[in-house]
């Protein structure tokens, strides 16, 4: 009988839990914002980047799985794994597999890129910025805002890649990530 070994410590499930909802919050307040509630905007934000920010503290300090040291492979291991894709064996890796190891440190690096830019953006429609806003120049604010901005569709695309992963993976392979 096959027994699944748990390979994420609780703190890492909360970890990911509490992302999620600080992420999808953020996007959802940013997305149909109004004057009244564009503040919680701004502590999704804050909340997302203590995560991140714990998330690359962890990387360093936390358990195995999670380090960054066993997220860093070889663009030839990479590529050799995404050759087996197509296979309907589960892969058997614990962990991340060399794949979604880059996906991970693409997401932390999107999410980073999205906290600090905000921390430097303006909402001139709702009369809202970013705390560090007023410490560099217009031109700066309104070319962050846009980074900003298009940052958040590049994490809504990465969001959306990473559960066609978790799918794929369930129905294909037969593997519950």
């Amino acid at each position: 009988m096959y027994t699944e070994k748990q390979v994420w410590d609780p703190l890492t499930r909360v970890w990911h839990i509490l992302l999620i909802l600080t992420v999808v919050g953020g996007w959802l307040i940013g997305e149909f914002r109004t004057f009244s509630i564009m503040q919680w905007h701004f502590y999704c934000g804050y909340a997302t980047g203590g995560l991140v920010l714990f998330r690359i503290i962890r990387g360093f300090s936390g358990p195995t799985e999670i380090r960054f040291s066993s997220l860093l492979h070889s663009p030839h291991n990479i590529l050799r794994y995404a050759a087996t894709l197509t296979n309907k064996q589960p892969s058997g890796t614990p962990g991340h597999n060399p794949l979604g190891s880059l996906f991970i440190l693409l997401i932390v690096a999107a999410l980073a890129g999205q906290v600090v830019t905000g921390l430097f953006s303006k909402d001139d429609a709702l009369f809202f910025s970013g705390p560090l806003a007023s410490f560099v120049s217009e031109s700066t604010v309104l070319s962050v805002t846009s980074l900003h901005n298009l940052n958040s569709t590049v994490i809504l695309v990465l969001v959306g890649v990473h559960v066609t992963a978790i799918l794929f993976y369930w129905v294909w392979k037969k593997e519950n990530l």
